[in-house]
Parts: structure tokens; C-alpha cells; sequence
């Protein structure tokens, strides 16, 4: 039997806030305080309709926000019910030593292995960001390219010069619009997903033997494509809190040559961390004031799990000096590869680097994304997905610090889908990749995250498989692997 919950006395809400979230405040802090404990069940939304008096809608879009927060799950046939909360006892990485000046990136065989490793059904896949099929809706998508071949025939016949088909870069401008950014439909370029749009946009602002300011760890597909270009990095400490290290970057522009400056503010990779906006717009300030173009990744910026999507860094772009580069790879068509990018005062510039490395994105492939996005689908597919990525990742982090060396250390993520580990400094973790590969485990080093020998201790894991019991055995092992190092 459900009791009553000792809720705070129904009214009018605060200035400026909406009943759904008055409702939404009042259980969170019950479930803070400990009223509501892990696995109590809430009342359900009828009941709690006629106890707070309200309507039925409102209760449903507290509840789902207190879903999206991490603080409900719900079980079907069953009702809403507490989440348990994530371990709090784990400390959050440290921040890495400034790097003296830049440096080239050597290639790195580990790369490619591990990537091809992270295909293979045999193997574990902690070692790409790359989520299960299942969390895609493949089957809708497929249902919807068939039909667009079929209505448009000679879609297929035609090749892709445009820069992007009009319907869905107006889709695409709308959403980033509903987010805090304006943006023009005719100010984006469709590229072959997000590792295309970063490459012409390093393409379009640095030369052969420039120097890129970049977060560090970095991501390894950033190191692969400065390597591949020519180029130097300057490795900036990052907090997997708040991201970058706005005084370490001052520093680093005034005593070196730097053309630009690579960032992820949201969920960034391997880090998980979301930069503030106040320091988004400090940061866009300290570029202004050294007249630096900066490239912004915003690939992970739809799966937040907090209420509101962030503003990307473009949304306090006044000069059109940061490129937004963007795709639809990590939230709805991995298959696909098609990407953005919104490059500003470098518009013309991308736009015949485009034609020069790719002519155009499948026009087929624009069609029918555009089509999802127009039907209303993908604001239902990405509450899912966020769910999905919020409730896996605190299952990844619950059994890691169950069973990783103590001394461990956590990022935690407030979206995206991966966790930044710092062992202890006695744990070698590309000799644990290599003891891991027997058990059919497959990891991404930290090594991989650096051009210098960084994060020999560290590991970026990826949470985007679906939750099993294989999931939990295979981290046991890792960490059992670990201590043995110990």
C-alpha cells in the first residue's frame, strides 16, 4: 500500500516557475533528504494528480524530469519508483601538468586496434564510445529510407553536390534555435558525420606545422586527424568538471603561436565534463581578445541528463569564429555519417574544401533524417537514449568502484556516455589492455588520450552497451586485473 507522502502544501509556484517543476522540486528534495529511499515506489500519477491537485500532464512531466535527473526510473506495468543514487565515495581525477610547448603526434598503432577490436562481437566493447544498435531506432530509419527510394527513385541516381539539403538543415537550425543558439539554415555544411566537419575545419584556419590548442586527455580521433594534417598540438589541462583551464590557455596563447583552439564543451570525451556558461563566455572572450578561431565538437551536446540542453559555445558567437561542428552519430544514426558543421566567417572556405573531399553528403541519407526530425520522432527517441545512457552509466560506475583498486578515482558525467578512470599510479593500463584482450575485454589506454606518455594509469570506458550480467563479470575482471598490478 502507497502512503501519502509528506509533501509540501499545494499552491502557487515560485516567481518564474512552472507547477510541473514545483512538483519536481518538492520529491527531489524528499529524495535527497532520504523520505524516499532507492526502490520506494512513488505514487502513481493518479494519485499524485489528486494529492497535489493538479493535472495529470503536469505529474507526468515532473516525473519526467526527475527521470531525466536520474532521480525516478520507470518500471513498466509497475509504476515510478526511486533510482538508486551513484556511489558518491569515489574522488574525480586530477587535472594534468601544463605541456611545455607543442608537439608533434606520432601515429599510434594502438588506434587502430583498439578500434578494430571494438567491431568484433567477440570482444567486450569498452574500448570505443560507441552505443549498442538497440538503443537506435534502426528499424523506423530503415522503414523510412525505403520509402523515400521508392518515392524518389532517382535520388539514387544523382550525386550529392549541394552542401546540404535544404529541409533538414532548416530541422537542424531549428533545434539548435529551441537551444539557445540562433543559427541560419544556409549557414550549415552537411559533412560525412562530425570527423569530417572537424577536418575541414582544421583545414580551413591552419596550415602544415601550425600549432592547435587542444583539451587534454583529447580525444584520440582529434590526435589522428591533427597527425594527418601536418599539424602541432598544445595540450591544455582540462577538469573533468568544468572542462578547459581558461588560465593554463592564456598562458599557453601568449608564449606560443597558436592558430586555433579545439574544444568540447559538452560531455566532453573522454572527461564527461560540462563547461559553464559563464565560462563559455569567458572563454569566448579570451578568443576575441587574441582574434583565435575555435573549433567546437558539440556531438554529445543532445545527451544531457539534466533538464535543459546546454548552449553550445556558438550561442555567444558574435563574429563568427567558432565553427560548430556537429552529427547525429551519437544520438540516432550511427550508419548513416552525416554531420554539420556551421563554420561562420569561414563559410566559403569549407565550402570548396567540401567539394574538394567529398563533392557532398548522400542526399538519400539528408532525405530521410530530415523526414524523422519533421515526423516528431527524435525528441521521444532522445528522452529515451538519455535514460538509457543516465541509468547505464550509473551501473557502470556502481560496479567499478565496487571493484576497482581503492584509490580510484571517477569522472562523473552529467550526459554523453563515457567515464574517465584514474587508477592508481602503480596500475599500467596499456598492460592491462593486453591482459584484458585474453579475456575477450577491449579497452581504450590512456595513452591513447595524449602525444606525450600521459595517463599510463587511465582509462576511458564506455557505457553505451546495455547493462548485463557479462557487462558486470567483464569489469570484475578488469579490476581484479588491475590489483594484480597492485
Amino acid at each position: 500500500m502507497i502512503q501519502t507522502l509528506p509533501l509540501p502544501k499545494s499552491g502557487a509556484p515560485a516567481a518564474g516557475q512552472s507547477l510541473y517543476a514545483e512538483l519536481a522540486g518538492s520529491l527531489q528534495s524528499l529524495i535527497e533528504q532520504g523520505t524516499l529511499r532507492p526502490g520506494h515506489r512513488v505514487p502513481s500519477v493518479r494519485l499524485m494528480s489528486r494529492q497535489r491537485s493538479v493535472s495529470i500532464a503536469t505529474v507526468l512531466q515532473a516525473y519526467t524530469v526527475l527521470e531525466n535527473r536520474g532521480y525516478l526510473e520507470a518500471r513498466p506495468q509497475s509504476g515510478y519508483y526511486v533510482r538508486p543514487r551513484p556511489p558518491c565515495f569515489c574522488p574525480e581525477p586530477r587535472m594534468a601538468r601544463p605541456m611545455a610547448k607543442p608537439s608533434y603526434v606520432g601515429v599510434n598503432d594502438l588506434t587502430a586496434e583498439v578500434l578494430d577490436r571494438s567491431v568484433d562481437p567477440d570482444y567486450i566493447p569498452f574500448g570505443a564510445a560507441c552505443s549498442h544498435h538497440s538503443l537506435f531506432p534502426t528499424k523506423k530509419l530503415a522503414r523510412l529510407l525505403g520509402s523515400v527510394a521508392r518515392r524518389d527513385p532517382s535520388i539514387l541516381g544523382r550525386y550529392g553536390l549541394n552542401w546540404a539539403f535544404e529541409p533538414l538543415s532548416r530541422e537542424i537550425a531549428r533545434r539548435y534555435l529551441q537551444a539557445g543558439c540562433p543559427l541560419a539554415h544556409d549557414e550549415l555544411v552537411v559533412t560525412i558525420g562530425c570527423s569530417e566537419a572537424i577536418n575541414l575545419a582544421l583545414r580551413a584556419v591552419t596550415k602544415p606545422g601550425d600549432t592547435v590548442a587542444i583539451e587534454t586527455p583529447a580525444y584520440f580521433g582529434f590526435l589522428e586527424t591533427i597527425q594527418s594534417l601536418g599539424l602541432r598540438a598544445l595540450e591544455i589541462p582540462t577538469s573533468s568538471r568544468e572542462g578547459i583551464c581558461l588560465d593554463e590557455l592564456r598562458e599557453a596563447i601568449e608564449q606560443n603561436d597558436v592558430k586555433a583552439v579545439m574544444v568540447m564543451p559538452a560531455f566532453h570525451n573522454p572527461l564527461g565534463s560540462l563547461m559553464p556558461d559563464d565560462k563559455k563566455r569567458r572563454l569566448y572572450d579570451l578568443l576575441s581578445e587574441f582574434d583565435l578561431p575555435v573549433i567546437e565538437d558539440d556531438v554529445y551536446g543532445d545527451l544531457h541528463f539534466g533538464e535543459l540542453r546546454p548552449k553550445p559555445l556558438k550561442a555567444w558567437d558574435r563574429d563568427g569564429r567558432v565553427m560548430l561542428c556537429s552529427s547525429f552519430g551519437k544520438t540516432l544514426a550511427p550508419g548513416f555519417r552525416v554531420g554539420w558543421i556551421a563554420p561562420g566567417r569561414y563559410f566559403e572556405r569549407v565550402r570548396r574544401l567540401k567539394f574538394t573531399n567529398s563533392m557532398g553528403t548522400p542526399a538519400i541519407l539528408q532525405k530521410t533524417l530530415a523526414e524523422f526530425l519533421r515526423d516528431g520522432g527524435y525528441d521521444h527517441h532522445l528522452r529515451t537514449i538519455r535514460r538509457a545512457y543516465h541509468q547505464q552509466l550509473h551501473l557502470f560506475t556502481q560496479s567499478m568502484a565496487r571493484y576497482f583498486p581503492e584509490g580510484t578515482r571517477l569522472s562523473r558525467p552529467q550526459g554523453g556516455n563515457v567515464v574517465w578512470v584514474e587508477f592508481p599510479t602503480r596500475v599500467d593500463t596499456l598492460r592491462l589492455h593486453r591482459e584484458a584482450l585474453k579475456h575477450r575485454i577491449n579497452t581504450a589506454p590512456g595513452a591513447l588520450f595524449s602525444v606525450k606518455d600521459r595517463y599510463r594509469n587511465c582509462l576511458r570506458m564506455s557505457a553505451g552497451i546495455p547493462w548485463s550480467e557479462a557487462i558486470d563479470h567483464a569489469i570484475r575482471t578488469l579490476g581484479d586485473l588491475a590489483k594484480k598490478q597492485l
